[in-house]
């Protein structure tokens, strides 16, 4: 064996239910469900046009720059999965453009979460596959490796499983750890009912603010006439 190049072939994934069941809710009640611990990155941005990201990840770990293991992973993928890499945030060469994008979306993948970089980004734009990235560059990848698939990987302190859930809207993206995700799940409706009834009371003028006078009073504030 060679030291840095590992492939993994089988791993429990995030049930598809519980997946559905977290499609529709905002990130960033996820995230606030998580104790806001689990994002990963303020870098990591939409590359698509709209539409939310849902689906268990597909870890890859490469060397910045080379996207070896990509390639081997959008052909392991299976439909639904969503292809997490972990290139160091480099920006000096392309992780993918669009002719690998064309071949993911022939694999059934749900989407990509990049640290790194894409290029065609028209492509990304037009296909509309939900994809989260550091940026963009024209410059192409090299194809030598080393990297790991379906291992687990951190991006910005984050660690991610294989298997576990990444969410991702206009906010960014969260990952869910598959062996938590029903408490998070129940966390993040409940939370999610408690915004939608005070947005109503806010439309309404009916919402009570008191709280806001009483923790600046509890902090020492001066009011000043």
């Amino acid at each position: 064996m060679t030291y840095g190049f590992r492939v993994k072939l089988n791993w429990d994934r995030i049930e598809p239910a519980l997946v559905e069941s977290f499609r529709a809710l905002p990130v960033a009640n996820v995230s606030d469900s998580m104790s806001r611990i689990c994002a990963l990155g303020t870098a990591m941005r939409p590359m698509h046009r709209s539409g939310n990201l849902a689906g268990p990840a597909l870890t890859v770990r490469t060397r910045p720059g080379d996207n070896l293991m990509l390639h081997k992973a959008i052909d392991m993928a299976q439909p639904g999965d969503v292809i997490v890499v972990d290139a160091a945030a480099d920006m000096a060469n392309s992780l993918m453009g669009e002719l690998m994008l064309a071949h993911a979306i022939r694999r059934g993948v749900a989407g990509f979460v990049l640290n790194g970089a894409i290029r065609d980004a028209e492509a990304f734009l037009e296909r509309n596959v939900p994809t989260f990235a550091v940026g963009v560059t024209h410059r192409g990848p090299y194809r030598t490796g080393p990297g790991e698939i379906g291992l687990p990987i951190a991006i910005n302190g984050t660690v991610i499983e294989p298997g576990d859930l990444i969410l991702g809207d206009l906010d960014g993206v969260v990952s869910v750890p598959k062996a938590d995700a029903a408490d998070i799940l129940k966390a993040t409706i409940k939370k999610h009912e408690a915004e939608t009834k005070q947005m109503a009371e806010t439309e309404a003028g009916t919402v009570n603010r008191e709280w806001v006078d009483k923790a600046l009073k509890e902090a020492g504030c001066e009011f000043i006439d």
